[in-house]
């Protein structure tokens, strides 16, 4: 199921849900605040339909048929071309550890139904607006035996000072983005509210533990030395 015009201006957004009500009102809504819309019923779908239009901005529940919305966050972060593709995870599924494991696999915002159209809106234009600050930045830091390589949203650790015994990873979205924010202002103390403002957007609502679980989930990847916790503050990079 597809919207029937896309024409030519305002960002993409494809919609993933099997709800038919909410699909045919988010594209009402979001096409009269001027964005262009897909639809997709299931998550199949909605794989196939991010590779061919390659949209600006997701917004995608967790529980539907053929390919639930955990699945298809984690195929989307692991390809190539749309792995920076921001997405909204919008489900029924409440509890905290449904948020973490949605934030994990690489989701930008989680949103509990039921929830208003208006916020729907103003969290897109936000995911959008964060999207866009990333748009020109440097192509890779290297510090200490890392190399964090934006262009390819890859992180190298090497061993011994040689590439040839890097170990490549992949981190999930947000992961990545708040690696290589420490990483650019290395010694720099920021508080949690201050790496929510710039890694997730300061129109995005998300809680301070958000940041603690990312933090260690990185710790988790690459040890437990780069980023270094100042009590009663947050966090910074290690010189």
């Amino acid at each position: 199921m597809e919207s029937t015009t896309l024409g030519d201006n305002g960002p993409l957004v494809l919609v993933v849900d099997d709800e038919e009500d909410l699909l045919s009102l988010l594209d009402y809504n979001l096409k009269q605040e001027g964005f262009r819309v897909v639809l997709a019923r299931d998550g199949v779908e909605g794989i196939e339909q991010a590779h061919e239009h390659e949209p600006d901005l997701i917004i995608l529940d967790i529980m539907m048929p053929k390919m639930n919305g955990i699945e298809v966050c984690e195929k989307l972060r692991t390809d190539a071309r749309l792995r920076t593709i921001p997405i909204m995870m919008l489900t029924a599924r409440d509890s905290e550890d449904d948020q973490v494991e949605g934030l994990d696999v690489g989701a930008d915002i989680y949103l509990s139904k039921p929830v208003s159209v208006d916020v729907i809106l103003s969290q897109s234009k936000a995911l959008l607006r964060s999207a866009r600050r990333y748009a020109d930045p440097p192509d890779r830091i290297e510090i200490h035996d890392l190399r964090v390589d934006r262009d390819r949203y890859l992180v190298y650790q090497h061993q011994n000072g040689t590439d040839e015994e890097a170990t490549e990873m992949r981190l999930p979205r947000k992961e990545f983005e708040l690696l290589y924010f420490l990483a650019s202002h290395p010694g720099k103390v920021f508080s949690r509210q201050e790496i929510l403002d710039e890694v997730w957007g300061r129109d995005v609502y998300v809680v301070d533990r958000t940041v603690d679980v990312h933090v260690r989930k990185i710790r988790e990847k690459i040890g437990s030395e780069y980023i270094e916790t100042v009590k009663g503050v947050g966090y910074r990079f290690k010189e």
